[in-house]
């Protein structure tokens, strides 16, 4: 028997191709469920894995001093708390939820899933709900915002009895969206790997179209509703705007579509994703080993930005927000950290004016 040459070798490895790789393997590049099975050999190298577990660190870093003070500032005033005080203070308290497990989320992605099958589920089921809570809180936002200033009902705006109702509902509407998590999340040995992973484990031949329909939940009900709302409640609401010159109003608007342009920054590039895997495990586009990964990809890149989210709304409101600032300020005032004449140069300096209508002390 001949010996190969060190040529001979090369030559061989230049002509092998990936229908070789399904060929010897038996794999069918053309049946979906075993391109998928291929597709799956593909992982981030250590320094993505190291990178994307520091950016969840920070986040969390971030999103807990930030939404503590967002906490602190609403309860502070309880006095003077508006309706939209009160769904930004549950809309604080969804995100330091999700902030406490982003730890645990940034030692998955560097290392593997090590902390058993019940924090796998509640980890997920908080990352759900803070999602569900987040854009309806907006929504209700952007209903009394409407019934604000189109409808200058001030009287029905400011009646808080309803408004803990509405919280309590939005609340109970998330978690139970937020169920099928509980249902289908597992943790198991990935395919192809040693390692452990947090992930939907539904079983059967059917594992895709179960992942589709679970799906439709959140992209309906959890994402196209609310935003169809707040696009309708915020243009009929800008639009009437545009004919009053009340600067007071317009500030207030200013912060709280600045607050839904950054939601839809965030969670909207990850929703296309879902969509996209969704239209490719139905198979309305075609299915390949490169479109599959580079759709993966995505999923984890455009994930980071939507849990991101969690720390954007406390810098939303520390550099946009004047009343934000005037109350933090107050607070520091009340406990001797800063002097009296600090807040008075802040408010000559803002021209801040403490008799507003219909507007928000948190913004």
């Amino acid at each position: 028997m001949e010996s190969l040459s060190g040529k001979d070798l090369l030559d061989i490895f230049a002509n092998y191709n990936y229908t070789d790789l399904f060929e010897d393997s038996g794999i069918n590049e053309n049946d979906p469920s075993d391109l998928a099975e291929a597709c799956r050999r593909e992982s981030a190298s250590l320094v993505v894995r190291y990178v994307v577990a520091f950016i969840y660190c920070l986040v969390c870093l971030m999103s807990l001093v930030g939404n503590s003070l967002v906490v602190l500032v609403v309860c502070y005033s309880k006095a003077n708390r508006s309706v939209t005080d009160v769904y930004l203070l549950n809309l604080a308290i969804a995100d330091l939820l999700l902030a406490l497990t982003l730890p645990i989320w940034a030692i998955y992605r560097a290392h593997e899933w090590i902390f058993g099958l019940a924090m796998c589920k509640l980890t997920s089921v908080l990352k759900e709900a803070n999602f569900y809570s987040g854009i309806l809180l907006l929504a209700f936002i952007s209903i009394d915002r409407y019934l604000a200033i189109v409808y200058a009902t001030r009287a029905a705006t400011q009646k808080r009895h309803w408004v803990k109702f509405a919280c309590k509902g939005i609340w109970l509407f998330s978690f139970l969206c937020s169920l099928p998590v509980i249902a289908s999340r597992d943790v198991f040995q990935a395919p192809n790997s040693s390692q452990m992973v947090c992930y939907e484990n539904i079983g059967g031949n059917q594992t895709d179209k179960w992942r589709v329909v679970l799906r439709i939940l959140p992209q309906t009900f959890g994402f196209i509703v609310p935003l169809l709302i707040m696009l309708f409640c915020y243009g009929v609401t800008m639009y009437r705007l545009f004919q009053t010159k009340n600067i007071q109003k317009k500030r207030a608007m200013k912060v709280i579509l600045a607050v839904v342009l950054v939601f839809l920054f965030c969670w909207l590039p990850y929703h296309l994703s879902l969509l996209t895997d969704t239209l490719l495990r139905t198979h309305v586009i075609a299915d390949t080993c490169g479109r599959r990964n580079t759709i993966d990809a995505a999923l984890v890149g455009t994930e980071i930005l939507g849990l991101s989210h969690s720390c954007m709304n406390p810098i939303i409101y520390a550099f946009i927000g004047q009343k934000f600032r005037n109350n933090f300020l107050k607070i520091l005032v009340t406990h001797g950290i800063i002097s009296k004449e600090i807040l008075i140069r802040y408010r000559k300096r803002s021209s801040f004016s403490s008799t507003s209508a219909n507007t928000s002390m948190t913004l």
